[in-house]
């Protein structure tokens, strides 16, 4: 079986796979020295000849010398193992940083996209006062005016140009107008005032402060 990374990128899964194989080695090890703390405790360095140099009669000298062989064999295989977890975490850890990196960058694009494609607005509202002309027809703090009637930021100067509007509004129902809020979207509007006269504009500039330029 390929180790995991060999030619693909490494998993959760590989990395679950190394943990549940290194969790066997250690219960592996773990038996042998159960195993030789059942012959009297030999340990790993104990002596297996008596005082007179004969080989001990009080042990299984076979079951000591393969568990202490095998835990040898089985530390290796668990230095090995822990090492292969160790960089798998390090290439998985790697990979979802740059992917969260690339996300990140996506996003970014996307919003900048966006943000290219929303309509220009020539102010944007600071303040609204309740009850006034501005409140009623809906504006609202942060909103940007995109167009006024036929002002829009390829041909607004100042807000003279609205009030022109205004004079010319006479005998209209309502004038519309158009405002993008700051999620991006944008709504039309309609202005209902009682009278079109530049006495309302005064009245409708009074309820609402606004950053030409916006």
């Amino acid at each position: 079986m390929a180790e995991p990374g060999e030619g693909r990128p490494v998993t959760v899964s590989d990395v679950q796979q190394l943990v549940r194989r290194k969790d066997e080695v250690e219960a592996q090890i773990k038996a042998c020295y159960e195993l030789l703390e059942g012959q009297k405790g030999v340990g790993m360095h104990e002596p297996l000849v008596d005082a007179e140099g004969f080989p001990r009669s009080d042990i299984d000298l076979y079951q000591v010398r393969t568990a202490r062989h095998n835990i040898i064999c089985l530390q290796n295989d668990h230095k090995a193992l822990m090492k292969q977890v160790e960089e798998a975490l390090h290439k998985l850890h790697a990979r979802e940083k740059e992917k969260h990196a690339k996300d990140e960058a996506e996003a970014l694009a996307e919003a900048m996209s966006q943000k290219q494609s929303l309509p220009q607005a020539f102010a944007k509202v600071n303040t609204v006062t309740p009850g006034s002309p501005a409140s009623v027809s809906g504006l609202q703090v942060d909103d940007e005016i995109v167009e006024f009637g036929s002002v829009n930021a390829n041909n607004f100067q100042n807000l003279q140009n609205i009030a022109t509007v205004v004079q010319h509004s006479e005998g209209l129902q309502y004038r519309s107008f158009t405002k993008m809020t700051v999620t991006g979207r944008t709504i039309k509007l309609k202005l209902v005032p009682v009278f079109w006269t530049l006495i309302w504009f005064e009245n409708f500039l009074r309820g609402v402060a606004v950053t030409s330029g916006a």
